[in-house]
């Protein structure tokens, strides 16, 4: 089983940047593939930004450029380096991981509020 917990949301400015992270614990080893989304009130959850256990990368067309997802070693942590934030990536990101032995998407995280200011 395994536990995910985002932090670094906050309220910043348009043009601003944020970093957010996500803490892995439990039987971290089972995870391969791990995820950022997004969802806005009244709006479907939204896939941000992807990453593999090999390192691949995968953006939605809107973040392309101006986030970067990222993982340490022992992947164990999860981040995603958010720039030139616009009002329209305000939304509660949450953290998304594959067991690679059961499912995909299996755990999430509660998720943190970033809000952008125009």
């Amino acid at each position: 089983q395994v536990q995910l917990v985002e932090s670094g949301g906050g309220v910043v400015q348009a043009g601003g940047s944020l970093r957010l992270s996500c803490a892995a614990s439990g039987t971290t080893f089972t995870i391969n593939n791990m995820r950022w989304y997004r969802q806005a009130p009244g709006e479907r959850r939204e896939l941000v930004a992807a990453i593999s256990s090999d390192g691949t990368t995968n953006y939605a067309d809107s973040v392309k450029g101006r986030f970067t997802i990222s993982r340490d070693n022992a992947k164990t942590t999860l981040y995603l380096q958010m720039n030139s934030l616009t009002p329209d990536d305000t939304g509660v990101y949450y953290c998304n991981a594959d067991d690679q032995w059961v499912a995909r998407n299996l755990y999430w995280g509660q998720g943190t509020q970033v809000t952008v200011s125009s």
